[in-house]
């Protein structure tokens, strides 16, 4: 693209509309409040770390519901050079407390390694995770994966469909996946800051922006949210994306959430009866009326 820009913005407003701290005047509030959740919740369950990726030494969190139960996977943001699982337990109370597992996993950032790899790293820890079902006491149910930011956009990678046959997994592995604030389409990334540690190239961008990925056909139930306060670039990319799949003709649901920002959007996730918990419990079918 040059320095021509990416639709009606100029490189230095791209930089605007992608610089998710700024669009954030108490990010240092907001994240403080997202680690002092996760020490609570890992305080009073504390959970089993497993190595997930032999290759990479990768590790991930678990979280035991009781006796066998379906698995709730939660994949951070942070640009995919920040952010770790310790950090992210906040997101464990909401799906805990309707009998779910949760995994919260880890994997390494740029750009120490390329997005490639970290694409590999996750769906290595979703075919981990299936493997080791039995003694996880993880259910036959399709998996529910959750991520915020480039989080969410790792959830949606894990939508494609020219990889689980490699890694040893069912095709429909994932049956509900929750993409919060989700960086979809990679391309004016180039422009940005967000380069400097990505390095992106044409085939990178090619291979792992999930906009261009979308199988012509999925069971998986793709519920999509990005608060009303985040910039416009970044609602853009959750109504293409969504909009995309539902074209596709597979099952979308789109929860607004008009009075949340980049940071404090997922950490409503914690409420048991929070719009985003219901929202994935209706796309396990797994909702119930209200008391």
């Amino acid at each position: 693209m040059g320095a021509e820009g990416f639709r009606d913005y100029a490189p230095a407003d791209l930089d605007i509309q992608y610089d998710a701290r700024g669009s954030v005047r108490s990010f240092d509030e907001e994240y403080a409040a997202l680690v002092a959740a996760s020490r609570r919740v890992s305080a009073a369950l504390p959970p089993e770390r497993l190595v997930y990726d032999e290759a990479s030494g990768q590790t991930l969190d678990f979280y035991r519901a009781r006796g066998a139960a379906p698995l709730f996977v939660w994949i951070h943001g942070g640009y995919w050079r920040a952010g770790h699982a310790a950090d992210n337990a906040f997101v464990v109370p909401g799906p805990h407390a309707h009998g779910f597992h949760v995994a919260v996993l880890e994997y390494a950032k740029a750009p120490e390694v390329t997005i490639d790899e970290i694409v590999r790293q996750v769906r290595a820890a979703i075919a981990c995770l299936h493997a080791r079902r039995h003694a996880l006491a993880v259910s036959d149910e399709r998996f529910v994966v959750g991520g915020t930011s480039a989080g969410g956009h790792l959830t949606a990678m894990l939508l494609a469909d020219d990889w689980q046959r490699d890694f040893g997994v069912p095709a429909d592995i994932v049956g509900v996946a929750l993409d919060l604030s989700g960086l979809h389409d990679l391309t004016p990334l180039r422009q940005t800051r967000v380069d400097d540690w990505l390095r992106l190239d044409e085939g990178m961008i090619r291979r792992n922006s999930p906009q261009a990925r979308i199988p012509k056909a999925s069971s998986a139930h793709l519920v999509a949210s990005v608060g009303g306060l985040e910039t416009a670039e970044f609602r853009r990319q959750t109504a293409d994306y969504a909009a995309a799949w539902r074209a596709a003709g597979h099952e979308t649901s789109v929860i607004d959430m008009p009075d949340r920002n980049h940071f404090d959007l997922p950490l409503t996730l914690a409420d048991p009866e929070g719009p985003l918990m219901r929202a994935v419990l209706r796309a396990a079918g797994r909702d119930r009326p209200r008391a």
